[in-house]
């Protein structure tokens, strides 16, 4: 009897990159990391604006006239572009990027992370051949549209493509696992800014500053990587677990949750809220802070960094050098922490809960806050460091722990929509802790408070923010049973029967061999008799090559900036 074929679905497509027995769930993380570390390149930016505010009137910058209006202004070509025009390109990274991973997060949970990752590649490199021509065409609104909008969007869809991926193939280490792919979001600009830096210098010209070459020479390697990191992805089959791996029962930690919350469920539940307002308000903090750290430290400490007991306002310009360069160490230190943190803190939260490592980062942070003007009073340049060191390992650690209590409070299935509706939170705090960092400091100096104590009370400030925080998370409760889904719409959601679900949330299983035996049951078997079991975690030179081609660009950053951090020691 001839039996229909149907057809095959599209390569692209979710159902063709579902893992085939055999496969290593620890290829995943390096082709997060493959498209994470390319799009970190958005917080290295600023190693643009210095050459492109010079490119029409050299070493003398040529400003436009006073009274030229703002079109006129966008398209002018005779006159060099202001530092601050040049920086809403970076403002619109970030809120495109909490939008667009808010709008398109439902359609990645469908699409597979495969075709976002493409879509990411697509966008961000696209998005940087449009800078390209309008830096050389000088049209600023073609460089926010290139990189600030379309790239912007691939920010948000290659931000969340590994997301739900990531957390389904590791479900005993959620936090390390999206903290290794999210550490690379907060390497990118390590590798990115040193990388343009050198490309600049080997195509200017005395005409040129080099950057549009740049940007197409960086969207080439930027394309490669990151499409071979979306073909790199794989998702675990239904019902899948690690070897040996056994769930808590729901009685044990009654934060995670072995079911699932809908999408357009999960952000109306007082979790969701709760939730938004510890990521926003940890972030707040924390970004204001990176956005000032190299004035801060000059301003606070002046000529105590170089040996000399004399205020900012006393140094030389000679002087002001060399605290700069001081100052970009303790930069590059805070960029090692960041990432770190990353890691760190989201490993440590497989341990302690996620919860409780936000607990943590509260009434810690607010601690540390309100000791820095202490130490700064006191001229202890080392704790002050120190205090914000700690202080951005827990910044970071909030960007990679939140997707893992996502997915401990909404269940699995739709944990990569929810995070991108999330990341909104991201964007607010993007414009709210620069604000309050930048116009509290404003201030201070216009009533009359020295250089050296403007800082103060922005301090106070974010330690509240912080306190605020701390109360949203320990607000957090499990989420009420009215707002999961049946065991029917769950098997509708993944296109299964009601009898695979079920068995899937009763029972874990991890035996390769019957994985194996499994697959070779006929293709017409009941559903609900095929055991889907663990896939094998040996060692491969596939494995080995693919941590090598995200391992050892990340290290040369990572050296780089640690030698620039070093001076601030000397």
């Amino acid at each position: 009897m001839d039996v229909a074929v149907g057809p095959q679905p599209s390569f692209f497509s979710r159902e063709r990159s579902i893992a085939a027995p055999g496969f290593n769930r620890w290829l995943v993380p390096p082709a997060a990391l493959a498209i994470h570390l390319c799009i970190g390149m958005a917080y290295g930016f600023s190693v643009f604006w210095l050459p492109l505010s010079r490119v029409v009137g050299g070493a003398a910058p040529k400003e436009c006239p006073a009274d030229m209006g703002l079109f006129s202004t966008l398209v002018a070509t005779d006159c060099d572009w202001k530092i601050s025009m040049l920086g809403w390109t970076f403002t619109l990274f970030f809120v495109l990027l909490g939008s667009s991973a808010a709008i398109f997060g439902h359609w990645l949970e469908t699409a597979g992370p495969r075709k976002a990752g493409l879509a990411a590649a697509f966008c961000w490199c696209g998005g940087l051949l449009i800078s390209a021509l309008g830096v050389y065409l000088h049209q600023i609104w073609m460089l926010w549209l290139g990189s600030g909008v379309i790239g912007g969007v691939g920010l948000g869809l290659g931000y969340i493509s590994p997301v739900s991926t990531l957390i389904k193939w590791f479900p005993d280490r959620r936090g390390l696992a999206t903290g290794l792919a999210i550490m690379g979001f907060g390497g990118g600009a390590m590798i990115g800014a040193p990388l343009a830096d050198r490309l600049m210098g080997y195509f200017a010209t005395p005409t040129s500053p080099g950057v549009w070459q740049t940007f197409v020479a960086l969207a080439g390697i930027y394309f490669l990587f990151m499409v071979s990191g979306a073909l790199g992805y794989r998702v675990p089959p239904d019902g899948w677990s690690p070897q040996g791996f056994a769930p808590p029962a729901p009685a044990a930690n009654a934060m995670v949750t072995h079911r699932h919350v809908h999408l357009d469920v999960a952000w109306k539940t007082p979790q969701f809220w709760l939730l938004w307002g510890v990521l926003c308000l940890n972030v707040s903090a924390g970004i204001g802070v990176l956005g000032m750290a190299s004035p801060m430290l000059q301003e606070v400490f002046g000529g105590k960094l170089i040996g000399l007991d004399i205020g900012y306002d006393s140094l030389t310009a000679d002087q002001k050098k060399q605290i700069a360069a001081i100052a970009a160490g303790f930069t590059g230190l805070l960029s090692l922490c960041n990432i770190g943190g990353r890691i760190g803190w989201a490993s440590a939260s497989d341990k302690f809960g996620r919860k409780a490592t936000y607990a943590i980062f509260f009434v810690l942070g607010l601690v540390l806050y309100a000791a820095v003007p202490f130490a700064a009073k006191g001229g202890v340049v080392f704790l002050f460091v120190l205090l914000f060191a700690v202080i951005i390992t827990m910044y970071g650690g909030g960007f990679s722990t939140i997707p893992a209590y996502l997915a401990d409070i909404f269940g699995t299935h739709y944990v990569g929509a929810i995070h991108g509706r999330l990341l909104t939170a991201w964007s607010t705090a993007g414009v709210l802790g620069p604000v309050l960092v930048n116009y509290i400091r404003e201030y201070q100096l216009s009533i009359g408070v020295p250089r050296e104590a403007a800082y103060n009370q922005t301090m106070y400030v974010l330690a509240g923010l912080l306190l605020f925080g701390l109360v949203c998370n320990l607000l957090v409760r499990p989420v009420a049973e009215k707002y999961y889904m049946t065991d029917e719409e769950v098997a509708a959601a993944k296109k299964t029967t009601v009898a695979a679900v079920r068995e899937e949330e009763k029972e874990p299983h991890a035996d390769f061999e019957d994985y194996i035996e499994d697959a070779l049951e006929p293709a017409d078997a009941p559903v609900a008799a095929v055991r889907l079991r663990a896939l094998p975690n040996g060692f491969s030179p596939v494995l080995l090559l693919a941590w090598a081609a995200v391992g050892v660009p990340l290290a040369w950053g990572v050296s780089i900036t640690l030698l620039k951090a070093l001076a601030l020691f000397h």
